[in-house]
């Protein structure tokens, strides 16, 4: 029988996983079986730096985390899992993780949740496709200086024929 002391420490940190899954946009369940402490660090400062969350959790943690925070989902996870927690965006975090499993074939995407709905791996490996944020803030202000660009011209062109009338 566990100990008092270790229960409520089991407790605690499904009641941390829990908050972290509530605040989440999007976690992503992978298996990391076979990574290295170098490139698991590597991979944890990747995503620290992007402002996602990184941890390995006990699959019955997770479950019982997942269930807390009202995800479905979570209950039959087989292997070592990590979670990856993403709380600003959906693709960053979808991208480091997609391509580092490009890159190691025995880092796997198991599957994840987004916006509480759950989503297959083939689901993020869709959102690591799509461009980041900032290149998205990028091409909205491009369009907004055409179309700005756009109107200073024809109101010139409105001003000159008024002006030649």
């Amino acid at each position: 029988m566990p100990s008092e002391k270790i229960l409520n420490q089991k407790k605690e940190k499904v009641a941390e996983l829990s908050e972290k899954f509530k605040k989440a946009k999007i976690i992503i369940l992978t298996e990391y079986r076979g990574i290295n402490v170098d490139d698991d660090t590597k991979l944890r400062k990747t995503l620290r730096e992007s402002g996602n969350d990184y941890e390995v959790v006990k699959n019955s943690t997770i479950s019982f985390a997942a269930k807390e925070a009202g995800i479905e989902g979570f209950e039959k996870l087989e292997g070592p899992t990590a979670v990856v927690i993403g709380y600003e965006d959906y693709v960053a975090p979808s991208k480091i993780v997609n391509d580092y499993a490009k890159d190691h074939d025995f880092y796997q995407i198991k599957l994840g949740v987004m916006d509480g709905n759950l989503i297959e791996n083939s689901e993020i490996k869709k959102l690591a496709s799509l461009p980041s944020k900032e290149t998205l803030y990028a091409m909205l202000a491009s369009a907004l200086l055409g179309n700005i660009r756009n109107l200073a011209v024809v109101l010139n062109q409105v001003k000159e024929k008024q002006e030649n009338a």
